[in-house]
């Protein structure tokens, strides 16, 4: 089994359990009450070794497991092995580390089972999400976006019947914000789930704010983790650029697994809004950022043999921004989904045909796309809005350049569609193919959603 990519020692606590059959009884031996046993995990794919040290580095317990050896999960973060005629209780310090134990150990003795965000991830995609995401600084940033957060806020305890005395989901809790206002409305038990290091914070604010009766944070993925019943309502925060970016939509898809029937989800769907725009400075901008490339003495180097190809990839940016309505050539075309009824892999491939009746003349550069989320309570439906005519969020709009601008007339017609192909780097290919009709004009891009070009200031 290599190892050298993952994370193969732990801080323990160490428990003996000896049985006693002239009295009948279990014997525990001392616990240590400090994690100052080093849990190092070795070997091969089929028999791993578990070596437990001491702080001097002093081998305290060895043993063997594969997939013979009597085994189980305890608590949220035990582990309980009987290797011969004695039991061994494994204590980690944190969820996170025994996540990590787990994981590693259903992969060396062949136990493994590929989650679905594992399937659809590449691992690299995956830290990199994590890490961000692990950084209190970026849990900043969303909490202060104050149209985001007191949205949330608002739909929750605007619609507190629908929480109060309730066990709530919360998938992606970060620094477990949604799940606190849950309890605000009256939630019973929540259970907060968390992927990214952000975990050991959530659990800190739970503590701190005297809530463990009522929040439990749960430290791994959602399609990984489990749950003693299942829940009323789930909530959750999985939007990304676009609405899309990121693809933690179909996480949160996935966890209606643990919906009751006829439970509520917070938010409960969501508009996709697409308009073509007409903006020949910020074509003009784009297009100039690749004259770099045409300097023919670039410390005596000739630049210009690439010209060609940093055009091509930055046009493949979409561009993260804000701008006027009044650049909009057309009303907006909406594409809808359901988060109660649609499937995980209904968000695979995504296609949107649009057909717009132009409103002005002019040069057509693009389209421009935002989305709305709603979330439909038992008392009131509430909005937020990403739209260029409301107040600015933390996700702006996103601004998808055609290839080569398209005229058009007052009257005549823009069809084409917008398809979305998912990728393994939690993110989609969006490909573009644009026709005035009355003219037979054509145009389209093919870009990177992954890689956006952020022009805000």
């Amino acid at each position: 089994m290599d190892m050298n990519t993952e994370r193969d020692c732990f801080p323990i606590n160490l428990l003996f359990l000896n049985e006693d059959p002239a009295v009948g009884e279990i014997r525990l031996s001392k616990q240590n009450q400090k994690y100052d046993l080093t849990l190092q995990v070795s070997g091969e794919v089929g028999e791993i070794e578990l070596t437990v040290k001491d702080s001097d580095g002093v081998c305290v317990s060895k043993f063997s497991v594969s997939r013979e050896t009597e085994c189980c999960k305890v608590g949220t973060q035990s582990f309980l092995v009987t290797p011969g005629y004695f039991s061994i209780l494994l204590h980690f310090s944190t969820q996170i580390d025994f996540q990590a134990f787990q994981k590693l150990l259903k992969r060396g003795i062949g136990h493994e089972t590929i989650s679905a965000f594992d399937r659809r991830t590449d691992d690299s995609s995956a830290l990199q999400y994590f890490q961000f995401y692990g950084c209190l600084s970026q849990q900043q940033n969303m909490l202060q976006d104050y149209l985001r957060t007191g949205t949330y806020q608002k739909a929750i305890l605007v619609n507190e019947v629908d929480f109060k005395g309730k066990t709530v989901l919360d998938v992606g809790c970060g620094s477990g914000i949604l799940s606190f206002f849950a309890v605000q409305a009256g939630a019973k038990k929540v259970y907060a789930v968390e992927a990214s290091s952000a975990a050991k914070y959530a659990q800190i604010l739970v503590k701190s704010n005297n809530l463990s009766d009522k929040i439990t944070v749960v430290a791994g993925k959602i399609e990984e983790v489990s749950f003693p019943e299942d829940v009323d309502v789930i909530i959750s925060e999985p939007i990304g650029y676009m609405l899309l970016n990121e693809r933690m939509l179909e996480s949160y898809l996935h966890s209606r697994k643990w919906l009751k029937p006829n439970g509520k989800m917070f938010p409960t769907f969501s508009d996709i809004h697409l308009a073509p725009f007409t903006d020949e400075l910020l074509y003009m901008e784009h297009y100039a950022r690749s004259s770099f490339w045409h300097q023919t003495s670039f410390y005596g180097i000739n630049l210009s043999g690439l010209h060609s190809a940093s055009s091509d990839e930055f046009f493949k940016q979409p561009i993260v921004d804000t701008f006027d309505m009044q650049i909009l050539m057309a009303k907006s075309v909406k594409y809808s989904i359901n988060f109660l009824e649609a499937k995980e892999e209904d968000l695979h491939r995504i296609e949107i045909p649009f057909v717009f009746q132009l409103l002005q003349s002019g040069l057509i550069h693009g389209l421009a796309i935002w989305f709305d989320v709603a979330f439909v309570g038992s008392r009131v439906t509430i909005w937020l809005s990403t739209s260029p005519s409301e107040p600015l969020t933390h996700w702006y709009q996103v601004r998808c350049l055609l290839q080569t601008p398209l005229f058009g007339k007052t009257g005549q017609t823009l069809s084409g569609t917008v398809l979305l192909m998912a990728n393994r780097r939690q993110s989609y290919d969006i490909h573009i193919t644009a026709v005035v009709d009355q003219s037979g004009f054509k145009s389209g891009n093919s870009l990177d959603l992954k890689n956006p070009f952020f022009r805000y200031a």
